[in-house]
């Protein structure tokens, strides 16, 4: 339910069933996120919406050159000092 599958509000039935879809491939994805890269760490066993919430969705500026690329996050961000 993290993942907004519940959700089958669109007036036809095709809309819904692409939701759905949509859905069930952001589930495979965050397992895998889950499987390989949040192993041995405390999100390892988190629902999906705390992952999405504290991990995927942090504010940052990107700026490129043509030889560079900076990612700039917010000072603000709760975790920082846990790093990835």
């Amino acid at each position: 339910m993290g993942l907004f599958a519940d959700r089958t509000s669109s007036a036809t039935l095709r809309a819904n069933q692409l939701r759905l879809y949509f859905s069930s491939f952001a589930y495979v994805l965050l397992h895998g996120l889950r499987r390989l890269g949040l192993t041995g760490t405390a999100f390892a066993k988190a629902q999906s919406t705390t992952i999405r919430l504290k991990r995927l969705k942090i504010g940052a500026r990107l700026r490129l050159t043509a030889r560079k690329v900076w990612l700039s996050f917010a000072a603000s961000h709760g975790e920082r000092s846990e790093g990835w």
